[in-house]
C-alpha cells in the first residue's frame, strides 16, 4: 500500500494482535486468575438475587438509572469523538501542512494519513455501537426487573428465574459497555500512530499493560477477592 513502510505494517499488525490477544485472555481468563470484570459479574447475580427477595425495589431502580446514564454519556461522547474525528479528515491538508511547519520527521505520507484518520473513525464508531447497545441491554434488564414477582408470591422458582434472566442481561450489557469502553482505551493507542509507528507500538504496548494491570492486578480486585479477616477500622 502506498505510503506504508514496514514499520507502519509491523506497529499495525502489533496492535491488532494486541487488542485481539486481550479480548481472549479477558473472556477466557489467564491461567486461572481472577479478573475484575468476572468478579462484578457475580455480584451483578448477587444484586439480582436479592432484589428478587424484597417487595421495595426503588434503590434497584435507581441503580438501574445509573448505569444507563453513565452509558448513555459515553455514547453522547463516542458521537462528538467521531464528528471532530470527520472534521480532521477535511482538514487534511491543513493539518498536513502543520505537520510540515513543525517538522522532525513528522510530515506523512496523505494516503497514509488518511488511513489513520479512518481508522480512528472506524474504533469510534465500533465503541459507538457498543454503548448504544449496551444502553438498550439496560433497558431489557430494567424489565426484566419489572417482570420478577415480588417476594410475597408464593412461586420461588419462578421468581429465581427471572431474577438470574435479569443478571444475565445485565452481565451482557456489562460486557459490551466494557467492550465501547476498551475501544477508547486503545483509540488513545491509535493516536500514537499520528507521531510515528514506534510511538504507535509503545502507546499500543502502554495501553495494554495498564488495562490488564486493572483487571488481574489492582487495588479494586484485591477490594473484591479478600475476605477481611484481618482488616481493621482505621
Amino acid at each position: 500500500m502506498a505510503g506504508f513502510s514496514i514499520p507502519d505494517f509491523a506497529a499495525f499488525a502489533f496492535f491488532v494482535v494486541a487488542w485481539a490477544c486481550y479480548h481472549v485472555a479477558l473472556a477466557r481468563g489467564w491461567s486461572g486468575q481472577p479478573r475484575l470484570n468476572r468478579r462484578m459479574d457475580d455480584f451483578r447475580r448477587l444484586w439480582m438475587l436479592e432484589m428478587a427477595g424484597r417487595d421495595n425495589r426503588i434503590v434497584d431502580a435507581s441503580i438501574m438509572a445509573s448505569l444507563q446514564n453513565g452509558t448513555a454519556f459515553f455514547a453522547s461522547t463516542s458521537l462528538i469523538a467521531i464528528g471532530g474525528v470527520a472534521t480532521l479528515l477535511r482538514s487534511t491538508d491543513d493539518v498536513l501542512k502543520i505537520f510540515s511547519e513543525i517538522g522532525y520527521g513528522l510530515l506523512p505520507d496523505r494516503a497514509l494519513f488518511e488511513f489513520k484518520v479512518v481508522g480512528l473513525l472506524a474504533i469510534l464508531g465500533y465503541a459507538f455501537f457498543k454503548f448504544a447497545w449496551s444502553y438498550r441491554l439496560f433497558n431489557y434488564a430494567a424489565i426484566l426487573m419489572g417482570a420478577t414477582p415480588p417476594a410475597r408470591a408464593p412461586d420461588d422458582a419462578a421468581r429465581e428465574k427471572t431474577a438470574l434472566r435479569a443478571a444475565r442481561m445485565n452481565i451482557v450489557a456489562g460486557a459490551h459497555f466494557t467492550r465501547g469502553q476498551r475501544a477508547f482505551f486503545f483509540a488513545i493507542a491509535w493516536l500514537g500512530w499520528f507521531l510515528g509507528p514506534w510511538t504507535f507500538v509503545a502507546t499500543t504496548a502502554a495501553i495494554v499493560y495498564v488495562m490488564w494491570v486493572r483487571q488481574f492486578s489492582s487495588d479494586a480486585l484485591a477490594a473484591l477477592t479478600a475476605d477481611f479477616g484481618d482488616w481493621k477500622k482505621p
